[in-house]
C-alpha cells in the first residue's frame, strides 16, 4: 500500500503485475528507439553531427589523448571528457566499415533513453503505485523532447544523465555501492554535467554506513583514475583548458540570461551572469542534491533528479540539446511534471531544428523555451513536495500495514538494510 495515495504498491500487485509493467515499458521504449533510429537514418541532423564526425576523424589520426592539443581551426573547441574520445575512435572505425556516422553518433543517446525509461520504472515501483511508476516510465520513453534531441541531434547529454540515475539505482535499490561508484564515474566521463549529482551520491552512501561509503568511493575513485588518469598525465594543460575550464558560449537564448536580456538588463549584468555566476550555480545545484540525499538517503535518485533539473534551471548556457538534462529527473518527480515540460520543450526543440541553424532561435522557439523554463521551475517545486510526503521504501518493499493513510508527514529516513525485490 502506498501511504501517500492509499493505492496498492508495486510489490502488493505481485510479480505478474511487475512483469506486465516491465513488458509495457520495454515495448514502448523499443518503439521509441525504432522511431529515433529512423529519424537518425533519414535526417542529416544539426551541425553537431558533422562536428563530431570531424572530431572522430581527428582522433583517428592523433588519438583520444592527442586530440586535446591538436589544432582544429575550422571546428569548435573539443571540450568532451576522455571517455567520449574513445567512443568517437570506435565510431570512426565503424564508419570505415560503411556504417553512416550520423546513425552512429545518435545511437548512444537513443539507447540511453531506453535504459532511462526502465530505470524510472524500477526506481518508482518501489516507492509509489505500480500504475504511477508505469505512467512515468512510459512518459519518459515517449518524451517528444528526447525524440528530437536523441533521434535528430545526437549528443551525449542523455547518456551522462542515464549513468547518474543508474548510479543512484545501483546504490539504493540494488545495494551495489562499488558498481554505483563506477557508474557515477562513467557519467562524468561522458559529460561533466552529472558532477553536480556526485555530492548527493556520496551523502547517500555515507548515510548507508562506512562500508557502503568505502565501496562507493573505491568504485568511483578507481573508475575516475582509469578514465581521466591517462589524459591528466599526458595532456594536463589541454585537458584543463578544453574541458575543465571550458566556459561555453555567450548566447542569450535560455533561462536567466534570456529573461535578463528580455527585461532590458545591461550588457555588463548579462555578461556577469555568463562569467561570474556559473560556478556558484553549480555549487547551489550540488548542495541542493546533497541536502535531498541527506533527507531521503534511501532514495538518492530524487537527489540526482533535483541536482540535474536545477542545473538547467540556473544554467546560463544556451544550447538546444541541454533541454534534455531534466527530462528523466522530472519523470522521477511525476508524470505530469515530466509530460508538460517534455511537450513544451520538445516543441521548442522541433522549431529550432526546423530552422536554418540550431544556434539561431526564432521568436516562437524563444517563447516556447520561456514557457518550458517556467514549467521546469514548477515541476521542481511540485516534485520536491511529492518526494517529501512520500513514504520511504522499506527493505521488503511493504510499508507497515498498521500505519494509517493519514500519516503522511515526512519522517526521518534511513537507507534500507537489504535490497528491495
Amino acid at each position: 500500500m502506498d501511504l501517500r495515495t492509499g493505492t496498492a504498491s508495486a510489490v502488493d500487485t505481485g510479480t505478474s503485475g511487475v512483469r506486465r509493467a516491465r513488458a509495457v515499458v520495454l515495448a514502448v521504449s523499443l518503439a521509441a528507439l525504432v522511431a529515433k533510429a529512423v529519424i537518425a537514418a533519414v535526417t542529416r541532423g544539426p551541425a553537431d553531427v558533422r562536428i563530431f564526425e570531424a572530431f572522430a576523424a581527428a582522433i583517428a589520426r592523433v588519438g583520444p589523448l592527442g586530440i586535446y592539443e591538436h589544432p582544429m581551426p575550422d571546428q569548435p573547441v573539443y571540450n568532451h571528457p576522455p571517455l567520449t574520445g574513445w567512443m568517437l575512435l570506435g565510431f570512426d572505425g565503424l564508419r570505415q566499415l560503411g556504417i553512416p556516422f550520423g546513425s552512429l553518433i545518435r545511437a548512444p543517446a537513443t539507447l540511453a533513453d531506453l535504459v532511462s525509461a526502465l530505470l524510472v520504472l524500477e526506481i518508482l515501483r518501489r516507492r509509489r503505485s505500480l500504475r504511477t511508476a508505469t505512467a512515468c516510465a512510459v512518459g519518459c520513453a515517449l518524451s517528444p523532447l528526447l525524440l528530437a534531441t536523441s533521434g535528430h541531434h545526437g549528443n551525449t547529454d542523455s547518456v551522462a544523465v542515464m549513468f547518474a540515475v543508474l548510479s543512484a539505482y545501483l546504490l539504493a535499490d540494488r545495494k551495489s555501492p562499488c558498481a554505483a561508484g563506477v557508474a557515477a564515474a562513467v557519467a562524468v566521463g561522458v559529460k561533466l554535467i552529472p558532477v553536480v549529482a556526485v555530492p548527493a551520491l556520496l551523502v547517500a552512501a555515507a548515510r548507508g554506513g562506512r562500508p557502503v561509503l568505502g565501496r562507493f568511493a573505491a568504485g568511483l575513485t578507481a573508475a575516475l583514475l582509469v578514465l581521466w588518469g591517462p589524459a591528466a598525465a599526458a595532456v594536463p594543460e589541454g585537458l584543463w583548458r578544453n574541458v575543465l575550464a571550458y566556459e561555453g558560449g555567450r548566447a542569450r537564448l535560455w533561462g536567466l540570461v534570456r529573461f535578463a536580456d528580455w527585461a532590458g538588463a545591461s550588457d555588463g549584468f548579462t555578461e556577469s551572469l555568463h562569467g561570474d555566476f556559473p560556478l556558484l550555480f553549480v555549487g547551489v545545484c550540488a548542495a541542493a542534491g546533497a541536502w535531498c540525499a541527506w533527507a531521503r538517503p534511501a532514495s538518492p535518485a530524487y537527489a540526482v533528479a533535483l541536482s540535474t533539473t536545477l542545473l538547467l534551471l540556473l544554467s546560463t548556457a544556451s544550447a538546444v540539446q541541454y533541454l534534455a538534462w531534466p527530462v528523466v529527473g522530472l519523470f522521477l518527480f511525476g508524470a505530469v511534471e515530466g509530460a508538460l515540460y517534455s511537450a513544451v520543450a520538445g516543441a521548442a526543440a522541433t522549431v529550432v531544428y526546423a530552422g536554418a541553424s540550431a544556434v539561431r532561435w526564432d521568436d516562437w522557439a524563444l517563447h516556447l523555451a520561456e514557457a518550458a523554463w517556467v514549467l521546469l521551475a514548477a515541476g521542481i517545486v511540485t516534485g520536491l513536495r511529492r518526494v517529501f510526503v512520500e513514504a520511504p521504501p522499506y527493505a521488503d518493499g511493504r510499508p507497515p500495514a498498521a500505519v494509517p493513510r493519514a500519516a503522511t508527514a515526512p519522517a526521518r529516513e534511513s537507507a534500507p538494510a537489504s535490497p528491495v525485490p
